[in-house]
Protein backbone atom coordinates (compact mmCIF):
# COMPACT_ATOMS: atom_id res chain seq x y z
CA UNK A 1 0.00 0.00 0.00
CA UNK A 2 2.98 2.33 0.37
CA UNK A 3 4.08 1.71 -2.75
CA UNK A 4 0.81 2.58 -4.22
CA UNK A 5 0.64 5.92 -1.72
CA UNK A 6 4.56 7.09 -3.20
CA UNK A 7 2.92 6.78 -6.52
CA UNK A 8 0.26 8.87 -5.60
CA UNK A 9 1.92 11.53 -4.71
CA UNK A 10 4.23 11.78 -7.95
CA UNK A 11 0.78 11.82 -9.50
CA UNK A 12 -0.03 14.24 -7.86
CA UNK A 13 2.82 16.70 -8.30
CA UNK A 14 2.45 15.89 -12.18
CA UNK A 15 -1.27 16.83 -11.89
CA UNK A 16 -0.18 20.30 -9.88
CA UNK A 17 2.21 21.18 -12.24
CA UNK A 18 0.06 20.58 -16.08
CA UNK A 19 -2.61 22.31 -14.17
CA UNK A 20 0.03 25.16 -13.72
CA UNK A 21 1.22 25.34 -17.10
CA UNK A 22 -2.95 25.27 -18.33
CA UNK A 23 -3.41 28.08 -15.88
CA UNK A 24 -0.68 30.48 -17.29
CA UNK A 25 -0.66 29.38 -20.54
CA UNK A 26 -3.98 28.18 -22.41
CA UNK A 27 -6.90 29.15 -19.10
CA UNK A 28 -7.53 32.48 -21.13
CA UNK A 29 -7.50 31.79 -24.87
CA UNK A 30 -10.65 30.72 -26.59
CA UNK A 31 -9.40 27.64 -28.04
CA UNK A 32 -11.87 25.44 -25.94
CA UNK A 33 -11.49 22.26 -27.81
CA UNK A 34 -7.67 22.46 -27.51
CA UNK A 35 -7.88 23.48 -23.91
CA UNK A 36 -10.57 20.53 -23.09
CA UNK A 37 -7.87 17.85 -24.86
CA UNK A 38 -5.11 19.36 -22.82
CA UNK A 39 -7.11 18.46 -19.44
CA UNK A 40 -8.02 15.37 -20.25
CA UNK A 41 -5.02 14.35 -21.78
CA UNK A 42 -2.67 15.04 -19.06
CA UNK A 43 -4.95 14.47 -16.29
CA UNK A 44 -4.39 10.98 -17.84
CA UNK A 45 -0.69 11.05 -18.85
CA UNK A 46 -0.08 12.14 -15.20
CA UNK A 47 -1.47 9.05 -14.17
CA UNK A 48 0.88 7.09 -16.71
CA UNK A 49 4.49 8.69 -17.12
CA UNK A 50 5.38 7.38 -12.92
CA UNK A 51 4.38 3.59 -14.76
CA UNK A 52 7.12 4.75 -17.45
CA UNK A 53 10.90 4.10 -16.22
CA UNK A 54 13.88 4.65 -18.58
CA UNK A 55 16.30 2.10 -16.94
CA UNK A 56 20.32 2.73 -18.38
CA UNK A 57 22.92 0.19 -17.60
CA UNK A 58 26.25 1.18 -16.39
CA UNK A 59 28.78 -1.19 -15.98
CA UNK A 60 31.37 -0.83 -13.44
CA UNK A 61 34.82 -3.28 -13.50
CA UNK A 62 36.21 -4.24 -9.53
CA UNK A 63 38.54 -6.18 -8.20
CA UNK A 64 37.64 -7.07 -4.63
CA UNK A 65 33.51 -9.08 -3.93
CA UNK A 66 31.10 -8.54 -1.64
CA UNK A 67 30.22 -11.45 0.59
CA UNK A 68 25.93 -11.71 0.43
CA UNK A 69 24.84 -12.38 4.07
CA UNK A 70 21.21 -13.12 4.94
CA UNK A 71 19.28 -13.13 7.84
CA UNK A 72 20.23 -14.72 11.42
CA UNK A 73 18.06 -16.64 13.42
CA UNK A 74 15.34 -15.94 16.92
CA UNK A 75 16.41 -14.25 19.70
CA UNK A 76 18.85 -12.20 17.22
CA UNK A 77 16.27 -11.49 14.44
CA UNK A 78 15.13 -7.84 15.78
CA UNK A 79 11.55 -6.75 14.34
CA UNK A 80 11.92 -2.84 13.76
CA UNK A 81 8.70 -1.12 14.87
CA UNK A 82 7.23 0.65 11.60
CA UNK A 83 5.90 4.14 12.00
CA UNK A 84 2.00 4.22 13.21
CA UNK A 85 0.98 6.81 10.69
CA UNK A 86 3.21 5.66 7.97
CA UNK A 87 1.54 2.40 7.68
CA UNK A 88 -2.06 2.50 9.45
CA UNK A 89 -3.09 6.00 9.69
CA UNK A 90 -2.25 6.97 6.05
CA UNK A 91 -2.99 4.26 4.41
CA UNK A 92 -6.21 4.17 6.20
CA UNK A 93 -7.08 8.16 5.42
CA UNK A 94 -6.41 7.76 1.84
CA UNK A 95 -8.87 4.98 1.53
CA UNK A 96 -11.72 6.75 3.19
CA UNK A 97 -11.27 9.87 1.39
CA UNK A 98 -11.05 7.63 -1.77
CA UNK A 99 -14.38 5.68 -0.76
CA UNK A 100 -16.11 8.97 0.18
CA UNK A 101 -15.53 11.18 -3.18
CA UNK A 102 -16.44 8.07 -5.36
CA UNK A 103 -19.48 7.06 -3.27
CA UNK A 104 -20.72 10.88 -3.82
CA UNK A 105 -19.83 10.46 -7.46
CA UNK A 106 -22.16 7.47 -7.46
CA UNK A 107 -24.69 9.18 -5.03
CA UNK A 108 -25.03 11.55 -8.21
CA UNK A 109 -25.37 9.14 -10.94
CA UNK A 110 -28.11 7.22 -9.00
CA UNK A 111 -29.88 10.23 -8.61
CA UNK A 112 -29.68 11.02 -11.82
CA UNK A 113 -30.77 7.83 -13.19
CA UNK A 114 -33.46 7.28 -11.05
CA UNK A 115 -34.92 11.10 -12.07
CA UNK A 116 -35.19 9.83 -15.77
CA UNK A 117 -36.36 6.88 -14.75
CA UNK A 118 -39.35 8.54 -13.40
CA UNK A 119 -39.60 11.25 -15.71
CA UNK A 120 -41.92 11.48 -18.87
CA UNK A 121 -40.11 10.61 -22.02
CA UNK A 122 -40.64 12.32 -25.18
CA UNK A 123 -37.80 11.06 -28.24
CA UNK A 124 -36.58 13.37 -30.41
CA UNK A 125 -35.72 13.08 -34.36
CA UNK A 126 -31.72 12.84 -33.44
CA UNK A 127 -32.18 10.33 -31.22
CA UNK A 128 -31.96 12.46 -27.45
CA UNK A 129 -34.00 12.19 -25.49
CA UNK A 130 -36.30 14.96 -23.20
CA UNK A 131 -36.76 14.07 -20.30
CA UNK A 132 -39.83 16.00 -18.31
CA UNK A 133 -39.87 16.18 -14.51
CA UNK A 134 -42.42 18.10 -11.91
CA UNK A 135 -39.06 18.76 -9.75
CA UNK A 136 -37.98 21.99 -9.57
CA UNK A 137 -34.51 21.50 -11.19
CA UNK A 138 -32.74 23.25 -13.91
CA UNK A 139 -32.57 22.05 -17.64
CA UNK A 140 -29.28 19.64 -17.42
CA UNK A 141 -27.96 16.88 -20.15
CA UNK A 142 -26.87 13.28 -19.05
CA UNK A 143 -25.63 11.11 -22.24
CA UNK A 144 -28.47 11.35 -24.45
CA UNK A 145 -30.78 12.96 -22.05
CA UNK A 146 -31.86 16.44 -21.88
CA UNK A 147 -33.63 16.51 -18.27
CA UNK A 148 -36.37 19.55 -17.76
CA UNK A 149 -39.28 20.76 -15.47
CA UNK A 150 -42.41 20.68 -16.81
CA UNK A 151 -42.35 25.07 -17.19
CA UNK A 152 -39.05 24.51 -19.17
CA UNK A 153 -40.63 22.21 -21.73
CA UNK A 154 -43.63 24.28 -22.18
CA UNK A 155 -41.56 27.14 -23.03
CA UNK A 156 -39.91 25.13 -25.79
CA UNK A 157 -36.78 27.44 -25.57
CA UNK A 158 -34.74 26.72 -28.82
CA UNK A 159 -31.68 27.94 -27.01
CA UNK A 160 -32.09 26.32 -23.97
CA UNK A 161 -32.63 22.82 -26.07
CA UNK A 162 -29.72 23.57 -28.55
CA UNK A 163 -27.28 24.61 -25.21
CA UNK A 164 -28.29 21.00 -23.71
CA UNK A 165 -27.56 19.50 -27.46
CA UNK A 166 -24.26 20.64 -27.61
CA UNK A 167 -23.33 19.23 -24.50
CA UNK A 168 -24.40 15.46 -26.08
CA UNK A 169 -23.05 16.06 -29.33
CA UNK A 170 -19.52 16.97 -27.70
CA UNK A 171 -20.01 13.95 -25.06
CA UNK A 172 -19.56 15.94 -21.74
CA UNK A 173 -20.93 13.09 -19.88
CA UNK A 174 -17.89 11.11 -20.62
CA UNK A 175 -15.43 13.61 -19.58
CA UNK A 176 -17.34 14.03 -16.28
CA UNK A 177 -17.08 10.21 -15.45
CA UNK A 178 -13.43 10.39 -16.41
CA UNK A 179 -12.48 13.07 -14.55
CA UNK A 180 -14.58 12.29 -11.46
CA UNK A 181 -12.81 8.96 -11.55
CA UNK A 182 -9.33 9.83 -11.35
CA UNK A 183 -10.56 12.79 -8.59
CA UNK A 184 -10.94 10.04 -6.09
CA UNK A 185 -7.80 8.57 -6.81
CA UNK A 186 -6.25 11.75 -6.09
CA UNK A 187 -9.37 13.89 -3.35
CA UNK A 188 -6.27 14.78 -1.65
CA UNK A 189 -5.03 17.22 -4.56
CA UNK A 190 -5.92 20.89 -4.45
CA UNK A 191 -4.98 21.02 -8.31
CA UNK A 192 -7.20 17.81 -9.16
CA UNK A 193 -10.43 19.79 -7.60
CA UNK A 194 -9.62 22.87 -9.94
CA UNK A 195 -8.88 21.21 -12.98
CA UNK A 196 -12.20 19.31 -12.26
CA UNK A 197 -13.86 22.47 -12.00
CA UNK A 198 -12.39 24.38 -15.34
CA UNK A 199 -13.23 21.28 -17.25
CA UNK A 200 -16.96 21.58 -16.50
CA UNK A 201 -16.42 25.46 -17.56
CA UNK A 202 -15.00 24.38 -20.81
CA UNK A 203 -17.84 22.32 -21.10
CA UNK A 204 -20.15 25.54 -20.90
CA UNK A 205 -18.04 27.71 -22.98
CA UNK A 206 -18.68 25.07 -25.98
CA UNK A 207 -21.70 24.69 -26.05
CA UNK A 208 -22.50 28.18 -25.41
CA UNK A 209 -20.53 28.30 -29.11
CA UNK A 210 -22.41 25.60 -30.28
CA UNK A 211 -25.64 28.35 -29.73
CA UNK A 212 -24.37 31.04 -30.91
CA UNK A 213 -23.33 29.32 -33.45
CA UNK A 214 -26.22 28.50 -34.63
CA UNK A 215 -27.57 32.36 -35.15
CA UNK A 216 -29.30 33.26 -31.76
CA UNK A 217 -28.67 36.25 -30.64
CA UNK A 218 -25.59 36.76 -27.82
CA UNK A 219 -27.78 39.25 -25.75
CA UNK A 220 -30.85 37.04 -25.48
CA UNK A 221 -28.70 34.37 -25.01
CA UNK A 222 -27.23 35.92 -21.82
CA UNK A 223 -30.38 37.27 -20.41
CA UNK A 224 -31.77 33.37 -20.54
CA UNK A 225 -28.51 32.26 -19.19
CA UNK A 226 -29.37 34.30 -15.77
CA UNK A 227 -32.27 33.71 -15.82
CA UNK A 228 -31.90 29.76 -15.74
CA UNK A 229 -29.15 29.98 -13.55
CA UNK A 230 -31.14 31.40 -10.69
CA UNK A 231 -33.03 28.21 -10.91
CA UNK A 232 -33.38 25.49 -8.02
CA UNK A 233 -31.35 22.49 -8.73
CA UNK A 234 -28.65 20.76 -9.99
CA UNK A 235 -26.43 17.78 -9.99
CA UNK A 236 -22.79 17.32 -10.13
CA UNK A 237 -22.58 14.35 -12.32
CA UNK A 238 -24.46 16.28 -14.96
CA UNK A 239 -23.74 19.48 -17.44
CA UNK A 240 -26.34 21.74 -16.24
CA UNK A 241 -26.46 26.14 -16.17
CA UNK A 242 -25.09 27.33 -13.39
CA UNK A 243 -24.52 30.75 -11.45
CA UNK A 244 -21.26 29.82 -10.50
CA UNK A 245 -19.46 30.23 -13.99
CA UNK A 246 -21.89 32.33 -15.53
CA UNK A 247 -19.84 35.80 -15.33
CA UNK A 248 -16.65 33.69 -16.94
CA UNK A 249 -19.45 32.19 -19.53
CA UNK A 250 -20.51 35.72 -20.47
CA UNK A 251 -16.91 37.41 -20.87
CA UNK A 252 -15.50 34.39 -22.92
CA UNK A 253 -18.69 34.92 -25.41
CA UNK A 254 -17.34 38.77 -26.12
CA UNK A 255 -13.75 37.72 -25.54
CA UNK A 256 -11.95 38.09 -29.04
CA UNK A 257 -10.73 34.71 -31.17
CA UNK A 258 -7.37 33.92 -29.92
CA UNK A 259 -4.66 34.03 -32.76
CA UNK A 260 -3.69 30.55 -34.27
CA UNK A 261 -0.29 31.16 -33.42
CA UNK A 262 -0.89 31.02 -29.61
CA UNK A 263 -1.15 27.04 -29.98
CA UNK A 264 2.54 27.09 -30.18
CA UNK A 265 2.40 27.58 -26.07
CA UNK A 266 1.82 23.37 -26.38
CA UNK A 267 5.01 23.16 -27.01
CA UNK A 268 5.55 24.25 -23.17
CA UNK A 269 4.36 20.35 -22.60
CA UNK A 270 7.38 18.55 -24.51
CA UNK A 271 10.00 19.75 -21.48
CA UNK A 272 7.80 19.05 -18.72
CA UNK A 273 7.64 15.57 -20.16
CA UNK A 274 11.03 15.12 -20.66
CA UNK A 275 11.73 16.52 -17.24
CA UNK A 276 9.18 14.42 -15.53
CA UNK A 277 10.74 10.48 -17.45
CA UNK A 278 14.14 11.95 -16.59
CA UNK A 279 13.29 12.09 -13.17
CA UNK A 280 11.81 8.66 -12.75
CA UNK A 281 14.73 7.20 -14.34
CA UNK A 282 17.12 4.47 -12.64
CA UNK A 283 20.44 3.76 -13.28
CA UNK A 284 20.82 -0.21 -13.12
CA UNK A 285 24.76 -0.98 -12.52
CA UNK A 286 26.21 -3.66 -13.22
CA UNK A 287 29.30 -5.17 -11.47
CA UNK A 288 32.27 -7.19 -13.73
CA UNK A 289 34.65 -8.63 -11.25
CA UNK A 290 38.44 -9.49 -12.51
CA UNK A 291 39.06 -12.38 -10.03
CA UNK A 292 36.54 -14.70 -7.65
CA UNK A 293 36.88 -13.95 -3.74
CA UNK A 294 38.53 -16.00 -1.77
CA UNK A 295 37.52 -18.03 1.16
CA UNK A 296 38.99 -16.49 4.39
CA UNK A 297 39.26 -17.46 8.11
CA UNK A 298 38.34 -14.47 10.37
CA UNK A 299 40.52 -14.17 13.18
CA UNK A 300 39.87 -12.49 16.69
CA UNK A 301 37.63 -11.73 19.25
CA UNK A 302 34.51 -10.71 17.09
CA UNK A 303 32.50 -11.82 14.67
CA UNK A 304 29.59 -9.40 13.01
CA UNK A 305 26.67 -10.86 11.00
CA UNK A 306 25.42 -8.85 8.10
CA UNK A 307 21.35 -9.29 7.80
CA UNK A 308 19.31 -8.42 4.97
CA UNK A 309 15.57 -6.58 4.87
CA UNK A 310 13.93 -4.05 6.09
CA UNK A 311 12.95 -6.04 9.32
CA UNK A 312 16.81 -6.88 10.34
CA UNK A 313 19.48 -5.40 12.05
CA UNK A 314 23.41 -6.38 12.55
CA UNK A 315 24.08 -7.53 15.50
CA UNK A 316 27.71 -8.58 16.78
CA UNK A 317 28.27 -11.70 19.35
CA UNK A 318 31.27 -12.52 21.78
CA UNK A 319 32.90 -15.37 21.40
CA UNK A 320 36.02 -17.48 22.22
CA UNK A 321 39.49 -16.40 20.61
CA UNK A 322 40.42 -19.90 19.93
CA UNK A 323 36.75 -21.01 18.97
CA UNK A 324 38.04 -20.27 14.78
CA UNK A 325 39.31 -22.84 12.65
CA UNK A 326 38.45 -24.15 9.30
CA UNK A 327 35.79 -26.93 8.79
CA UNK A 328 36.37 -28.33 4.95
CA UNK A 329 33.98 -29.07 2.61
CA UNK A 330 31.38 -31.23 3.16
CA UNK A 331 29.27 -33.34 0.74
CA UNK A 332 25.38 -32.37 1.09
CA UNK A 333 23.28 -35.40 1.01
CA UNK A 334 20.88 -33.60 -1.64
CA UNK A 335 23.36 -32.05 -3.79
CA UNK A 336 24.24 -32.53 -7.15
CA UNK A 337 27.74 -32.72 -8.39
CA UNK A 338 28.87 -30.34 -11.01
CA UNK A 339 31.97 -30.42 -13.57
CA UNK A 340 34.53 -28.30 -11.81
CA UNK A 341 35.66 -26.35 -14.50
CA UNK A 342 32.07 -24.58 -14.25
CA UNK A 343 32.71 -21.68 -12.37
CA UNK A 344 30.34 -20.37 -9.72
CA UNK A 345 29.68 -16.43 -9.67
CA UNK A 346 29.90 -14.45 -6.57
CA UNK A 347 27.91 -11.58 -7.77
CA UNK A 348 25.30 -11.41 -10.62
CA UNK A 349 22.47 -9.47 -11.97
CA UNK A 350 19.69 -11.46 -10.17
CA UNK A 351 20.84 -13.02 -6.97
CA UNK A 352 19.72 -16.83 -6.46
CA UNK A 353 16.53 -16.47 -3.71
CA UNK A 354 14.93 -18.93 -1.22
CA UNK A 355 11.28 -19.91 -1.82
CA UNK A 356 9.54 -17.35 -0.47
CA UNK A 357 12.66 -14.77 0.16
CA UNK A 358 14.94 -13.99 2.76
CA UNK A 359 11.66 -13.73 5.24
CA UNK A 360 11.21 -17.17 4.24
CA UNK A 361 14.74 -18.49 4.45
CA UNK A 362 15.22 -16.96 7.99
CA UNK A 363 11.82 -18.61 9.02
CA UNK A 364 13.23 -22.18 7.67
CA UNK A 365 16.82 -21.48 9.25
CA UNK A 366 14.62 -20.88 12.63
CA UNK A 367 12.25 -23.51 12.38
CA UNK A 368 15.14 -26.40 11.60
CA UNK A 369 17.96 -25.54 13.73
CA UNK A 370 18.20 -27.14 16.61
CA UNK A 371 20.68 -26.30 19.46
CA UNK A 372 23.50 -29.08 19.72
CA UNK A 373 23.10 -30.58 23.26
CA UNK A 374 27.01 -30.43 23.96
CA UNK A 375 27.46 -27.02 22.30
CA UNK A 376 24.63 -26.15 25.16
CA UNK A 377 26.34 -27.62 27.96
CA UNK A 378 29.43 -25.97 27.62
CA UNK A 379 27.86 -22.71 26.80
CA UNK A 380 29.19 -22.07 23.56
CA UNK A 381 27.90 -18.91 21.31
CA UNK A 382 28.54 -17.43 18.61
CA UNK A 383 27.81 -17.05 14.35
CA UNK A 384 28.63 -19.85 11.95
CA UNK A 385 28.89 -18.42 8.66
CA UNK A 386 28.40 -20.87 5.69
CA UNK A 387 29.22 -20.98 2.34
CA UNK A 388 27.36 -22.68 -0.28
CA UNK A 389 27.02 -23.19 -4.65
CA UNK A 390 23.43 -22.64 -5.92
CA UNK A 391 23.56 -24.59 -8.65
CA UNK A 392 21.19 -24.04 -12.43
CA UNK A 393 18.79 -25.70 -11.58
CA UNK A 394 18.48 -24.21 -7.91
CA UNK A 395 19.74 -27.24 -5.85
CA UNK A 396 22.98 -26.95 -3.38
CA UNK A 397 26.13 -28.14 -3.69
CA UNK A 398 29.50 -27.15 -2.47
CA UNK A 399 28.41 -26.56 1.10
CA UNK A 400 31.37 -25.94 3.87
CA UNK A 401 32.25 -23.52 6.78
CA UNK A 402 33.90 -20.29 6.15
CA UNK A 403 33.86 -19.29 9.62
CA UNK A 404 33.48 -21.62 12.51
CA UNK A 405 32.66 -21.44 16.11
CA UNK A 406 32.53 -24.78 17.88
CA UNK A 407 32.16 -28.89 16.02
CA UNK A 408 29.19 -29.48 16.73
CA UNK A 409 27.66 -25.74 15.76
CA UNK A 410 29.15 -26.79 12.66
CA UNK A 411 27.64 -29.84 11.63
CA UNK A 412 24.41 -28.03 12.92
CA UNK A 413 24.59 -25.48 10.71
CA UNK A 414 25.73 -28.05 7.32
CA UNK A 415 22.93 -30.46 8.44
CA UNK A 416 20.04 -27.90 8.46
CA UNK A 417 21.58 -26.24 5.31
CA UNK A 418 21.54 -30.04 3.74
CA UNK A 419 17.68 -29.60 4.13
CA UNK A 420 16.99 -26.78 2.53
CA UNK A 421 14.68 -27.56 -0.88
CA UNK A 422 15.64 -26.02 -4.03
CA UNK A 423 16.26 -22.14 -4.58
CA UNK A 424 15.56 -20.03 -7.38
CA UNK A 425 18.84 -19.95 -9.47
CA UNK A 426 20.56 -16.97 -10.22
CA UNK A 427 20.64 -15.59 -13.47
CA UNK A 428 23.83 -13.61 -15.58
CA UNK A 429 22.18 -12.12 -19.03
CA UNK A 430 18.63 -13.76 -18.77
CA UNK A 431 20.72 -17.35 -18.44
CA UNK A 432 20.69 -19.71 -14.53
CA UNK A 433 24.47 -19.57 -13.66
CA UNK A 434 26.07 -21.05 -10.56
CA UNK A 435 26.36 -18.81 -8.13
CA UNK A 436 28.32 -18.94 -5.15
CA UNK A 437 25.89 -18.27 -1.30
CA UNK A 438 27.03 -17.21 2.26
CA UNK A 439 24.56 -17.54 5.27
CA UNK A 440 25.47 -16.96 8.54
CA UNK A 441 23.37 -18.46 11.43
CA UNK A 442 23.58 -17.46 15.08
CA UNK A 443 23.51 -19.54 17.77
CA UNK A 444 23.20 -17.72 21.06
CA UNK A 445 21.74 -19.38 24.64
CA UNK A 446 18.65 -18.33 26.03
CA UNK A 447 19.04 -15.59 29.09
CA UNK A 448 22.45 -14.15 28.21
CA UNK A 449 23.18 -10.15 27.93
CA UNK A 450 25.35 -9.76 25.54
CA UNK A 451 24.26 -6.38 23.80
CA UNK A 452 24.13 -6.56 19.90
CA UNK A 453 24.85 -3.05 18.45
CA UNK A 454 24.58 -1.99 14.40
CA UNK A 455 27.64 -2.79 12.16
CA UNK A 456 27.82 0.17 10.10
CA UNK A 457 30.86 -1.12 7.71
CA UNK A 458 32.98 -4.29 7.07
CA UNK A 459 37.01 -3.82 7.19
CA UNK A 460 38.78 -5.98 5.21
CA UNK A 461 42.54 -6.01 5.23
CA UNK A 462 44.50 -7.42 2.66
CA UNK A 463 41.61 -9.53 0.87
CA UNK A 464 40.48 -10.48 4.26
CA UNK A 465 37.74 -9.40 6.75
CA UNK A 466 39.00 -8.03 9.73
CA UNK A 467 38.26 -6.73 13.12
CA UNK A 468 38.66 -2.69 14.23
CA UNK A 469 41.44 -4.14 16.61
CA UNK A 470 43.61 -5.64 13.96
CA UNK A 471 44.22 -2.21 12.48
CA UNK A 472 46.41 -1.03 15.67
CA UNK A 473 49.04 -4.39 15.01
CA UNK A 474 49.52 -2.31 11.51
CA UNK A 475 52.64 0.08 11.38
CA UNK A 476 51.55 2.89 9.73
CA UNK A 477 53.84 2.94 7.26
CA UNK A 478 52.77 -0.79 6.15
CA UNK A 479 49.51 0.75 4.88
CA UNK A 480 49.69 1.25 0.85
CA UNK A 481 45.97 2.46 0.26
CA UNK A 482 42.85 2.53 2.01
CA UNK A 483 38.98 3.01 0.40
CA UNK A 484 35.27 3.06 0.94
CA UNK A 485 32.95 1.00 -1.09
CA UNK A 486 29.28 1.52 -1.56
CA UNK A 487 27.52 -1.53 -0.47
CA UNK A 488 25.58 -3.24 -2.74
CA UNK A 489 21.99 -5.05 -2.65
CA UNK A 490 21.38 -4.21 0.94
CA UNK A 491 25.15 -5.30 2.04
CA UNK A 492 26.62 -1.99 4.32
CA UNK A 493 29.79 -0.54 3.01
CA UNK A 494 33.19 -1.98 2.81
CA UNK A 495 36.30 -0.19 4.69
CA UNK A 496 38.98 -2.10 2.08
CA UNK A 497 43.17 -1.31 3.56
CA UNK A 498 45.80 -2.80 1.40
CA UNK A 499 49.78 -3.02 3.12
CA UNK A 500 52.72 -3.11 1.89
CA UNK A 501 53.54 -6.99 0.82
CA UNK A 502 56.73 -7.75 2.86
CA UNK A 503 59.42 -9.99 1.31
Amino acid sequence: MIDFLIYDAKVAVLIAVFYMFYRLMLSRETFHRVNRIVLLTTSVVSFVLPLCIITMHKTVTVTALPTVDVGDLQAIVVEKSQPLWLHILLPTLFIIGMVLTLGYMLLSVWRVVLLIKNSEHHPQEDGIVVCVTDNQVSPFSWMHYIVMNRQDYAEHNDAVLAHERGHIRLRHSWDVLLVDTLTALQWFNPAMWMLRQDLRAIHEYEADGAVLSQGFNARQYQYLLITKAASIGGYSIANGISHSTLKNRIRMMLHKKSQGSHLLKLLALLPIVGIALALNAETVTNVVYQQPQKKFIKKGKKNATVKMGPVNEIVVVEQAPDAQKEVKPVEMPNAIKVEKEVKAFDVVEQMPQFPGGPAALMQFLSQNVKYPVEAHKAGVQGRVIASFVVEKDGSITEACIARSIHPSLDAEALRVIGSMPNWMPGKQNGEPVRVKYTVPITFKLQGNDVKAKEEKYILEIDGKVADDSEIGSIPPGDIQSMHIEKGENGQPKKIIITTKKKE
